[in-house]
């Protein structure tokens, strides 16, 4: 048996071990929201996502106090068609930045209590670090705009990185995930993604980045269309798909949704390139579907697009376009106020009022 083979049947096999939602705890969930002291609903999103949360895990008001990020790092070769403001040696110096705890997600989860997991998938230097966990696939991608960014058995073991991350983290009792990245170049590669699988147009689909001028977004639209003209993705495939026009993060990440629901636990996604992650995630397995929240909605261009594609509604609006994961934490805080609510407030019959 072939490596790129081997590789098919341990993604199937998560594939195939994605935990069910359980309806039947969500509809509990929902009848003890309808007794508490208000009117039904009126907590809007929050009901929805207490529901969400009980169905995901098969408990009434699950305990998850134990969370992380888990920020996925690569380096990507179509930098080099200027697709960005910044060069591609900015991503191992943030990969530093949030060893070292200074990036905005470090300080986002600082406050609402989670852990930082930094993930090294595929930066293009040597990086060492006790609290990194080094999973390099190769160094960078290639350039996706003159032929395929990685082959079929590279995409295949990021995506496998991202489920063994999750289960390992599992395993040590965190039972909340949301997800991050790092990559110069990676809306690039999340906008071909959408493109093919979304099937937005380029135009659609390509946003400002790291906030390119208006020439340099017409230039990464003509990249954008020219990596798809080349490499010719399959759509039915999405393994195809991150392998010609994706990159090693956003395959980790497609991998962290799979693992996440494959553990029955909640995970929560980010901006325009974690979503693309999460589109390549569901074409991969209709079951991770119920065990995405979606956290913000992106400056990003595309990112309404994609997530409509998703079937998914973001909960705030905060004009965010850095990534990281900082959208993301930021919602840990909702689903802490979710739980407490529903934990918390009282009912009518304990205040000894019937509910009509």
């Amino acid at each position: 048996m072939t490596t790129e083979n081997r590789y098919e049947e341990q993604l199937q096999a998560a594939i195939d071990g994605i935990r069910p939602f359980n309806e039947a705890y969500a509809r509990r969930a929902r009848q003890h929201s309808d007794g508490l002291t208000k009117p039904p609903g009126s907590l809007g999103r929050l009901e929805d996502l207490a529901a969400q949360l009980a169905g995901i895990t098969g408990e009434l008001w699950p305990e998850l106090s134990r969370k992380a990020v888990i920020v996925m790092a690569a380096d990507h070769g179509v930098c080099e068609e200027g697709v960005s403001a910044f060069p591609s040696s900015v991503t191992p110096l943030m990969v530093h930045n949030f060893l070292a705890g200074g990036a905005a997600v470090n300080v986002l989860a600082r406050q609402a209590g989670a852990e930082v997991v930094c993930v090294d998938v595929g930066v293009a230097a040597e990086l060492e670090h006790p609290m990194l966990l080094s999973r390099k696939v190769m160094m960078g991608t290639h350039n996706m705009a003159k032929g395929a960014a990685m082959n079929r058995e590279q995409a295949l073991q990021a995506i496998l990185t991202g489920i063994e991350v999750v289960s390992s983290q599992a395993e040590q009792g965190v039972r909340l995930f949301a997800t991050g990245e790092m990559g110069i170049g990676n809306t690039t590669a999340s906008a071909a993604i959408a493109s093919v699988l979304a099937e937005l147009s380029p135009e659609q689909a390509v946003g400002r980045g790291t906030g390119i001028s208006d020439e340099a977004l017409a230039h990464k639209v003509k990249v954008v269309q020219r990596a798809i003209a080349v490499n010719d993705p399959d759509r039915n495939d999405p393994v195809d798909v991150v392998a010609k026009v994706g990159g090693l993060e956003i395959a980790g990440l497609a991998g962290v949704y799979i693992g996440a629901a494959m553990r029955g636990c909640p995970v929560v996604v980010d901006g325009f390139i974690s979503s693309a992650a999460a589109l390549v995630a569901l074409k991969l397995a209709e079951g991770v579907r119920p065990y995405l929240i979606a956290s913000h909605l992106s400056h990003e261009q595309g990112h309404r697009l994609l997530l409509e594609k998703l079937g998914l509604q973001p909960m705030v609006q905060l004009g965010m376009r850095l990534g990281e994961g900082t959208g993301a934490v930021l919602a840990f805080h909702y689903v802490e106020a979710a739980l407490r609510l529903m934990q918390e407030m009282a009912t009518f019959q304990d205040i000894g009022l019937e509910n009509s």
